[in-house]
């Protein structure tokens, strides 16, 4: 339990000790700033912030497995933040972009995220189905957490639930999912308040450890659930509006409103 503890206080601490220095270095650059859902300019700052926090965490707990997830993820969202296109969106989007010879930096990173947790996974002497397990879980969580971004605080309260849940796992894998979670709450009120996002960046770098975590962390029937779950979603997201389900379900709505602005 202490461990936990620990890995969650210094992801959270991490996270708002790097705030204010990634916010005032970003802050005159346009580069960093986009529009959110009511138009407002908001800075990507909070994406660097909530992976740093959180890969402190993990370097914490001396998992060089879940820091080279982590921040590959970071770094690949990071690229997409500032230099990807918006012609395509969804997976299915980027799929049909390829199948027109057009490589998208959203395709550029999901192939990042699938080569370097199968490469982690590998060089951790799985078999070569868990490999494949353990990578579609790393890279589905990191795109599903992508997913929800999109009204303020919606990503980094389902981090913090899924990552309270996953600590409950012993050792490196729960301690992790901590850290996670730590580094989520600790960001959530900047971006209640709109004064971050955490873009690509951040969702896919949570999204990415916490998946390495419940690879780590579960069974095999433990993992073949996550993995089902991920993949459904993924899937209904291509024909079902996230925020319109959220929207239409009363203790959803009520849930993913709280601690937003007007």
């Amino acid at each position: 339990m202490f461990r936990r503890l620990r890995a969650a206080g210094s992801g959270a601490l991490a996270t708002v000790a790097t705030a204010r220095t990634m916010r005032v270095a970003t802050d005159d650059a346009d580069q960093w700033q986009r529009s959110n859902y009511r138009g407002a300019r908001v800075s990507l700052a909070g994406g660097p912030t909530v992976a740093i926090g959180a890969l402190t965490g993990a370097a914490n707990q001396s998992s060089a497995a879940a820091f080279a997830c982590g921040a590959s993820a970071a770094v690949l969202g990071l690229y997409d933040d500032l230099y990807g296109d918006s012609h395509a969106r969804g997976l299915g989007g980027h799929v049909r972009a390829l199948s027109q010879g057009r490589v998208t930096t959203g395709m550029v990173k999901l192939s990042g995220l699938v080569t370097a947790a199968a490469l982690t996974s590998a060089l951790e002497h799985r078999r070569p189905g868990r490999i494949v397990t353990d990578a579609m879980l790393v890279a589905g969580c990191a795109n599903l957490v992508n997913l929800l971004d999109l009204r303020p605080g919606r990503a980094l309260k389902s981090v913090a639930a899924a990552g309270a849940v996953t600590a409950s796992r012993e050792g490196v894998a729960g301690a992790v999912a901590a850290a996670c979670a730590g580094a989520a709450v600790a960001a959530l009120p900047a971006d209640l308040n709109e004064e971050v996002m955490i873009g690509d960046c951040g969702a896919n770098a949570l999204g990415a450890m916490l998946g390495w975590s419940i690879a780590r962390g579960f069974g095999a029937t433990g993992r073949a659930v996550a993995l089902t779950a991920v993949i459904a979603m993924t899937l209904v997201s291509e024909r079902v509006s996230f925020t319109a389900f959220i929207e239409a379900t009363p203790w959803l709505r009520a849930l993913d409103e709280w601690g937003r602005q007007g």
